[in-house]
């Protein structure tokens, strides 16, 4: 149950910003957890724990070079989830920080 609602959040978040007709092919993903999202985000994030980036990234792109912007709470879990795809491969992606920082 709890990996369908990550999955229906994630889809209404791109949904979202899709439809909001972002200007930018920058990618802005919140690696905090779900709850932690629900209590505020950056406007056109998109929610994907860091624990489960590495399985998700995909279906959000597969474009190694995309620009990807991670943030969490002060940027140690943007930190792992940079690593993770590092080594799978995203050339340009940045720890932006906390939340805070992107705000």
């Amino acid at each position: 149950m709890k990996k369908l609602l990550l999955v229906v959040i994630t889809l209404i978040s791109l949904t979202t910003t899709l439809q909001a007709g972002s200007t930018t092919d920058d990618i802005w993903i919140d690696v905090r957890t779900v709850a932690e999202y629900r209590q505020g985000h950056k406007k056109d994030a998109i929610n994907i724990p860091h624990t489960a980036i590495g399985q998700r990234i995909k279906s959000i792109t597969t474009d190694k070079a995309a620009k990807i912007h991670l943030y969490c709470a002060a940027g140690v879990r943007a930190g792992i989830a940079k690593a993770t795809l590092k080594r799978m491969g995203y050339s340009n992606v940045t720890n932006e920080g906390g939340l805070s920082d992107v705000q």
